[in-house]
């Protein structure tokens, strides 16, 4: 007969083991850490999301109109690391969900195959078509009609030495926070990956039970009470001064916002300018502020100004930012969400050894993808310049340091 278990939070743990010297209990493990990241995508996000391609439907329906604004789609991302090896390479284990989750009996994990080496997985790894940056990089930060002091910061890359990051391009404020990677496990299981990937149904639920087994480790069990978080809906309006409000509906469970935007010009002669634009109050870009953080987290940075609080809901991109990018810019809001921690055993009590077998934890977030500047609503309209002229083959979208965007970002 199996007992019942009780759940301990990770930050709890991490207060208990913050205890002074002389009563600190000694742990081991955990054997096994599980990560399970659940993001909801709108807009033009939910077309590209989980490496998906924009559908015909989805396009036909902005041709006419429609415009991405009912596009909503929910994305799963799960990863299993151990500190043993399996019991018969390579490593596996199965998500097993409640029928209402609508994902089938369980989600297949696979490791790397022997033999082969993992992929870079710390958040700084490059696309294969990754081209050296060109031009110019003009940063700009802040919400207000206009640029703040000292904006734009220029990086001319033709000055860069080949293959240099310039110096405060990204934030090192807000790091990318991945605790479970195959970099720093022994053994390491991922979910989608190169034998199994679905699209997960617009009614799942994931609220109830999860059961994870593997074969590097302990069954884990864990139950949610949270939920996918709802939509953002984001709009643009061109204001009078040639700023850009930017308004999405509050969500409830957000801990915070975040929004960035690029845009970019060609100056003629094979050179262009990259404009990068971030809602932070300071120069803070990437980094963590583009995946899942904790709500602590978030909360501090909510306090120095990098994020917007929940009771936020609008952001305007100054003037200078609209007027530098030409007539389109690609557009991204980040909502926050709450955090969902779990461990076993529980704590003994006294300073009796705490022997952990595995911690899960259980990320949130909601966000969304817009063009600022399209008028979708003329999408299905014949140009009137030069009608008859055949189309040109259309150029690879990239973003600041020849970054690939998604399908449809300029």
């Amino acid at each position: 007969m199996r007992s019942s278990l009780r759940f301990v939070s990770v930050a709890a743990i991490a207060a208990m083991l913050a205890a002074v010297p002389g009563s600190a209990q000694k742990t081991t493990g955990p054997k096994e850490r599980y990560e399970m990241d659940v993001a909801t995508a709108s807009g033009f996000a939910a077309m590209t999301a989980g490496g998906r391609k924009p559908g015909v439907g989805g396009m036909m329906g902005m041709m006419f109109g429609g415009g991405p604004d009912n596009q909503v789609a929910r994305t799963i991302e799960l990863r299993l690391g151990a500190n043993q090896p399996p019991t018969k390479p390579p490593v596996r284990a199965d998500h097993f969900f409640q029928p209402q989750a609508k994902l089938g009996a369980s989600l297949p994990l696979w490791g790397p195959e022997p033999g082969k080496p993992a992929p870079r997985d710390d958040g700084n790894e490059m696309p294969d078509n990754f081209e050296r940056p060109k031009g110019r990089l003009l940063l700009y930060w802040g919400c207000g009609a206009k640029a703040g002091p000292g904006q734009p910061v220029v990086i001319d890359f033709a000055k860069v030495a080949a293959g240099q990051v310039p110096p405060n391009l990204f934030t090192s404020t807000v790091p990318r926070i991945r605790e479970v990677m195959a970099s720093n496990s022994a053994s390491y299981a991922g979910w989608p990956n190169g034998k199994s990937s679905k699209a997960v149904p617009k009614d799942s639920s994931l609220i109830g039970a999860h059961r994870i087994a593997g074969n590097v480790g302990p069954e884990i069990n864990f139950t949610l009470a949270q939920d996918y978080m709802p939509a953002l809906n984001a709009s643009t309006a061109m204001q009078g001064d040639g700023s850009v409000m930017i308004r999405w509906n509050a969500l409830q469970p957000a801990t915070g916002y975040v929004a960035w935007a690029f845009g970019g010009m060609d100056r003629g002669g094979g050179n262009s300018d990259m404009i990068w634009w971030t809602s932070s109050a300071s120069q803070q870009f990437g980094g963590g502020l583009w995946d899942w953080l904790p709500p602590a987290t978030v909360g501090r940075l909510v306090t120095q100004k990098i994020v917007m609080p929940p009771a936020q809901t609008s952001c305007q991109i100054p003037a200078e930012v609209k007027k530098a990018s030409g007539e389109m810019m690609f557009g991204n809001l980040n909502a926050f969400g709450p955090e969902a921690n779990f461990s076993y055993p529980p704590k003994p009590a006294g300073n009796a050894a705490w022997n952990i077998d595995w911690t899960a934890k259980v990320r949130f977030r909601s966000h969304t993808m817009l063009m600022i500047g399209a008028d979708f609503g003329g999408m299905g309209a014949p140009s009137d310049n030069n009608p008859t002229e055949p189309a040109k083959k259309k150029k690879k979208c990239k973003g600041p340091l020849g970054i690939p965007l998604p399908d449809g970002a300029c």
